[in-house]
């Protein structure tokens, strides 16, 4: 087996009918701390709400990271993700929130998160929030 038992060890979401939204991000082993490689996750079905108005907006999240001793784990961010369906949140505040949770998660090399927001009263945004410096390839 490539991937040891024991990274498994932590892991309480996936492979369970556990399907609510959770702020939890689990996380596994990066067996491969010596090399720097660009993980990409992205969902185009990201929803959250208006602070003001209520209303929903949507968005693309593109996650980009060179992880350093942790990896994320997919079904963790997808619970992570929901949880912000029915909150309220300005999209610059709710990406640098997302940022943050990451770093605390993974300690990363380096991340990158992305938030492509539709438009809303002609105008759409896109905001990026990064943490540390990507090495130069």
């Amino acid at each position: 087996m490539l991937t040891p038992k024991e990274d498994l060890a932590n892991l309480t979401l996936i492979g369970q009918n556990k399907n609510s939204p959770s702020k939890k991000l689990e996380t596994f082993p990066n067996r491969h701390p010596g090399r720097n490689y660009v993980i990409e996750l992205k969902t185009t079905e990201f929803t959250c709400l208006c602070p003001a108005t209520g209303q929903p907006d949507f968005g693309t999240i593109t996650i980009r990271y060179i992880p350093g001793p942790r990896i994320v784990e997919t079904k963790s961010l997808k619970l992570y993700f929901w949880s912000f369906r029915n909150e309220g949140c300005f999209q610059e505040h709710l990406t640098n929130i997302m940022l943050e949770d990451f770093v605390q998660a993974l300690d990363p090399v380096w991340l990158e998160v992305t938030g492509e927001f539709g438009v809303r009263g002609g105008i759409g945004i896109t905001v990026r929030a990064e943490h540390g410096k990507r090495p130069v390839a």
